[in-house]
């Protein structure tokens, strides 16, 4: 802390990984935690659509169905949040810096899978331009998706004023 009332740090400081600051590291988290978003998502998608009937000699197949869907769902987020990691670290490693661009290059890195994953160029180039966009926004934006209040919410007090 600074001797403030709140602890003020620079956005670098914040994402400063440490010994996790690794292009393995960044890339399993990145593709682990897209996965789990992606399935997720395909979990909430398969419950609305419709149920399979139900065929002779197979079994549960609405429950193969829903886990063919989450799987899905689960492959193409992972895939699009490692690509988005190992592009933007190898990136900064190869440019030397670490600003937007290589945000930029991971976003559009990213969207590519979705243009592979459709086999349409123009959703491949849409998708790339558009999470390229969102990548520098929010490095724009000091990778907070809030501005902050100056408050802190914490289970308990701080400091304990009966000591």
């Amino acid at each position: 802390m600074d001797g403030g009332k709140y602890d003020v740090r620079e956005a670098d400081e914040i994402r400063d990984l440490g010994e996790y600051d690794t292009l393995l590291f960044k890339t399993a988290s990145a593709a682990g935690s897209s996965f789990l978003a992606g399935t997720i998502l395909g979990a909430i998608t398969a419950a609305w659509q419709d149920v399979p009937a139900v065929e002779r000699n197979v079994a549960l197949p609405a429950l193969k169905k829903t886990g063919r869907i989450m799987m899905n769902y689960g492959l193409t987020f992972g895939a699009i949040g490692g690509i988005f990691a190992v592009t933007e670290s190898v990136a900064g490693s190869i440019r030397g810096e670490n600003d937007f661009w290589n945000s930029a290059l991971g976003g559009a890195a990213a969207g590519s899978v979705l243009g592979i994953r459709a086999g349409k160029l123009p959703v491949g180039i849409g998708a790339a331009a558009a999470l390229a966009a969102v990548a520098v926004i929010v490095d724009a934006g000091g990778q907070r998706a809030r501005t902050p209040t100056g408050r802190e919410y914490l289970p308990f007090p701080r400091h304990n004023p009966d000591l």
